[in-house]
């Protein structure tokens, strides 16, 4: 079980970190395009196209693909005292990994895709640009309901067996609140929320984890 935690904890600092860069980069040199018109936004696509598959990478993928890791280290740190709760916890979170691997994947592909077609018309690729995006931000990203509800769930597990630190929790249960809440258009910023307490969640979380894998081994 310690390397399980152990990977947990590591995942878990991946992932922060994977988001720091990510709103790192939304904020720096990818704002000026960020919520721009479609025809600068194709253009400053189609002069940086490596840039916007390292975002989408770093911010989908990576954060996708270790979300994996811990889901399950989770899982078998709460399981014993509330089997239900983290049985439920866990499938969401590994739909919710599923939602944001194909959301980055998709994003991936189309920047050449879409890059391609502003080459030759720029009207058009205009058009499947904000087509793929709506696609795109509903899969992973503009509703936060699979990330909500995971980390609700867990956060409430682990209120009921003290595997977590109860402030850590309760961090969780806000987190998971306001990701719900996206569903109502009106309270989309909420996924502000939900994505910035998620970095210190992540950092909080797994320092927790690998310090218990630690204990554990000595």
């Amino acid at each position: 079980m310690k390397d399980l935690q152990k990977a947990g904890g590591i995942a878990a600092l991946i992932n922060a970190t994977a988001y720091i860069i990510g709103f790192g980069m939304a904020l720096t040199i990818l704002a000026p395009v960020m919520d721009s018109a479609p025809e600068q936004y194709l253009a400053f696509l189609a002069d940086n196209q490596t840039l916007m598959v390292a975002w989408y990478i770093i911010i989908y993928l990576i954060a996708g693909v270790f979300m994996v890791p811990l889901a399950l280290a989770l899982h078998e740190r709460l399981k014993n005292n509330a089997p239900a709760l983290m049985q439920n916890a866990t499938a969401f979170g590994l739909i919710w990994a599923v939602t944001i691997i194909i959301s980055g994947m998709i994003q991936v592909h189309d920047v050449g895709v879409v890059s391609d077609l502003y080459g030759k018309d720029p009207a058009q690729a205009a058009t499947v640009m904000l087509a793929l995006g709506a696609v795109e931000r509903g899969i992973g990203g503009a509703i936060e309901l699979p990330g909500g509800i995971w980390v609700l769930l867990v956060s409430w597990a682990a209120l009921r067996t003290g595997g977590l630190p109860k402030a850590l929790n309760y961090l969780g249960l806000a987190i998971g609140l306001a990701g719900i809440v996206t569903i109502v258009p009106a309270l989309g910023e909420g996924g502000s929320i939900f994505g910035l307490g998620f970095i210190v969640w992540f950092v909080w979380a797994g320092i927790t984890m690998l310090r218990n894998s630690s204990s554990s081994t000595q």
